[in-house]
């Protein structure tokens, strides 16, 4: 039982963690070696939108429901509610894993406008933004 507290509570720091929100954008280290352009514009209009889970959530939903389940029951009751505690993981981890962003419509300073999704920062029409590219993939949206 208390192999089980420990996992779980270590599952849950890990899920914990992993929301956690950064005010410093991280880049990978291939960053480092290329020229990444940016461009200055103004936020137009504004959608909220939702960024579906990339499988993590659920994978790890999926295994801590399984073995929660696992504890239950004896021989067919185990077997079902191993079952039903994987699906309701990963049900639950999926929509953990979900995250809050917003569509924006920038107008660029030279003239075109864009549409970009960016997440863990909060904007407002009319507000000045730099977006950041690297080979045609934004980097970060920042505040200007």
């Amino acid at each position: 039982m208390k192999k089980l507290l420990i996992v779980i509570l270590g599952m849950t720091l890990l899920t914990l963690g992993a929301c956690a929100n950064r005010t410093v954008n991280e880049v990978s280290p291939g960053s480092t070696t290329y020229l990444m352009h940016y461009e200055d514009g103004r936020i137009a209009e504004i959608r909220p939108v939702v960024i579906k889970d990339s499988g993590t959530g659920g994978f790890l939903g999926t295994i801590t429901g399984a073995v929660l389940g696992s504890t239950m029951g004896r021989g067919r009751g185990n077997a079902l509610a191993t079952l039903a505690g994987g699906l309701l993981g990963a049900y639950a981890g999926s929509e953990v894993g979900k995250a809050n962003a917003q569509e924006l419509v920038v107008d660029l300073n030279n003239g075109d406008s864009v549409v970009v999704i960016a997440k863990g920062q909060q904007f407002a029409v009319g507000q000045h933004v730099r977006i950041v590219t690297e080979n045609g993939n934004v980097i970060s949206v920042e505040h200007n």
